[in-house]
């Protein structure tokens, strides 16, 4: 059940929940932090997939 809650949720209110800026968190998964602002306000579910790979792991708190 934790992971079909977490594919409805955006990507700052699970960046928010970690405790991380727009900007660490595109310093931990080496992108530009526009790139992040850009998809800030997707849910999770909804991010392009290259970058929803990168950045899954750290907003469940697996990597960082």
């Amino acid at each position: 059940m934790f992971f079909w809650t977490f594919g409805n949720k955006t990507v700052k209110e699970l960046r928010k929940k970690q405790g991380l800026t727009a900007r660490e968190l595109a310093m931990i998964i080496n992108v530009n932090s526009p790139v992040i602002k850009k998809v800030d306000d997707f849910k999770i579910k909804n991010v392009p997939e290259p970058l929803k790979s990168r950045i899954e792991p750290v907003l469940k708190g697996k990597k960082q």
